[in-house]
């Protein structure tokens, strides 16, 4: 294997995310209302129902949760509107990520990083939940310059739920595994809106609301890591928390996609990491017709390999002497990333790729500060929807792990915390 083959393993791709660009309002998600909008938003925010989490960090589910448990709405009809803002967010990050890990491996959900924000927006009130309105994409000053009309959070959210899960209503496809659990923890003293943790449950999804001591930090993060594996077999997730933490927000998501027809070869072959640099590794190979397309004006050679009816893989490999960081800087907000899908056409491949293991780490309250933008979740938030209590936020991070191996090709694990 030689520079001109090394590849970038871009992106794993969900068909009804990348549509064909459209202009729609953002607020054809939602009832705007009209001009006493306003009033019966100060209105809401005032009734707000509020709830002390147990705290026996026991496995036995609570009656509140399972009374938001089983709940449901359909909203597949609206999943495309979200496709541009998701977009821009991944790109936002993505580009504070490379900026900060020039030489390491990237893995990013734009979709789970914009549903985190998306979780705080809901419990946030005034000028917070304006300016987390607009990053994520809804500006309702085109409506009303003198009003800010709030979206409804939980219908954005089951958007985003059933994005990530669609692909995986087959159950006659064992090739394809989704599961996500989450981990709400607050403080003892915290009492939490009752409509905030109803907005976050959706059918079949698991969400655990404990109260932990966070004055001792470690102490708390064994506490915590115990429970998370109790409920679900997985690492630990949490570390390094600030003794001023007093909510925390723990995300596991797991993705496994098998592709058939791969096979591990018998000796590890060279793989190059630079352009003066090669290492053995195991690799895998797979030949069968893929859509295919060689742009000389960008320098990429792009190859989309179907996982299943709704998910792809898209391999993007540097030409004419082009490297990776020439191929990472054209996904940014200025080129959307289906551009790379336009004119594949099919052709007999032959590929030959690592077995490879990749883990990438970020937390969302640092790259918001580098935009800077730390004021969204920074201790002056204002989240009097989540919480008549004083909240400060813990890290809202991931941990992004991913595995290529053959018969197995690509299988990923997210935990947001």
């Amino acid at each position: 294997m030689n520079p001109g083959v090394s590849f970038l393993c871009f992106l794993l791709c969900i068909t009804i995310v990348g549509c064909d660009r459209v202009y729609v309002h953002p607020f054809y998600l939602f009832d705007v209302g009209n001009l006493t909008g306003c009033k019966k938003v100060e209105d809401r925010e005032q009734q707000v129902n509020n709830f002390v989490p147990v705290s026996n960090l026991s496995h036995i589910s609570s009656a509140h949760e399972e009374g938001v448990r089983n709940k449901s709405e359909g909203r597949s009809h609206l999943r495309r509107e979200l496709r541009d803002p998701i977009y821009i967010i991944g790109a936002r990050f993505y580009e504070q990520l490379r900026k900060m890990h020039k030489e390491e491996n990237i893995l990013l959900s734009p979709t789970f990083s914009y549903e985190s924000l998306l979780a705080f927006y809901i419990g946030a009130s005034g000028e917070t939940a304006k300016e987390l309105q607009i990053f994520l994409g809804f500006d309702s000053s085109s409506v009303n310059p003198n009003c800010t009309y709030r979206i409804d959070g939980r219908k954005v959210f089951s958007v985003l739920s059933s994005i990530a899960k669609s692909p995986f209503h087959s159950k006659e496809d064992d090739q394809l595994f989704f599961a996500k659990f989450s981990w709400l923890f607050s403080a003892p003293e915290i009492r939490l809106s009752e409509s905030f943790v109803n907005d976050l449950v959706f059918p079949n999804m698991n969400l655990f609301v404990r109260a932990v001591d966070f004055t001792n930090p470690t102490k708390a993060a064994e506490e915590m890591n115990a429970f998370v594996k109790g409920t679900h077999q997985s690492k630990s997730l949490l570390a390094d928390i600030d003794p001023e933490t007093n909510l925390l927000l723990a995300t596991y998501t797991h993705f496994k996609v098998s592709v058939k027809g791969a096979s591990l070869l018998k000796e590890p072959q060279e793989f190059w990491l630079s352009s003066h640099k090669t290492i053995p590794v195991p690799m895998m190979r797979i030949t069968g017709t893929f859509q295919h397309k060689c742009d000389p004006s960008q320098n990429i050679s792009s190859i989309k390999i179907p996982l299943s009816q709704d998910l792809f893989l898209l391999l993007l490999q540097p030409t004419n002497n082009s490297d990776l960081a020439s191929v990472e800087n054209q996904y940014s907000m200025k080129v959307l990333s289906n551009e790379w899908l336009v004119g594949l056409s099919p052709r007999q491949i032959q590929l030959t790729l690592p077995k490879v293991c990749l883990e990438s780490t970020y937390d969302i309250q640092e790259l918001l500060g580098k935009m800077p933008l730390s004021y969204l979740l920074g201790n002056k938030a204002n989240l009097t929807r989540l919480s008549d209590n004083n909240i400060t936020v813990g890290k809202v991070g991931s941990i992004f792990y991913a595995k290529a191996q053959a018969l197995s090709i690509f299988h990923t694990e997210t935990k947001s915390m």
